[in-house]
């Protein structure tokens, strides 16, 4: 969809082209045409961004990437913080159920490794 601004634009361009088309084509008329045209491109190269509002949208784009970037690096390291978590309450719950496991006689204890024996040289 156009802008009101770029409907006016195209709709001069189309006149102009309707008013050249509509002579006759004799020299001085080809030149006129020529000219129109020249011109229209020129206008129409003229209505586009300038450098530094070219910049300033690069700027803007790159600081919006950069934002969107940290966000889903800040989301990753709350997914990551939120499974240690996790990790850490089930191996504590782990450890609590073996433990009313062996008071409940359900299983045995560990047996405590004896250090091992020095080999004689």
């Amino acid at each position: 969809m156009l802008k009101k601004s770029d409907q006016n634009t195209c709709s001069v361009y189309l006149s102009c082209f309707i008013f050249v088309s509509n002579f006759k084509t004799n020299e001085t008329m080809k030149k006129l045409a020529t000219l129109l045209v020249v011109g229209a491109v020129a206008f129409m190269y003229a209505c586009g961004p300038s450098a530094k509002e070219l910049e300033e949208k690069r700027i803007a784009d790159s600081i919006r990437v950069a934002d969107s970037l940290a966000m889903v690096q800040a989301e990753q390291q709350r997914i990551a913080d939120s499974i240690a978590k996790a990790g850490e309450e089930k191996k504590k719950a782990d450890s609590i159920a073996h433990q009313d496991s062996i008071k409940k006689h359900l299983i045995k204890p560990a047996k405590v490794a004896k250090p091992a024996k020095k080999a004689k040289k």
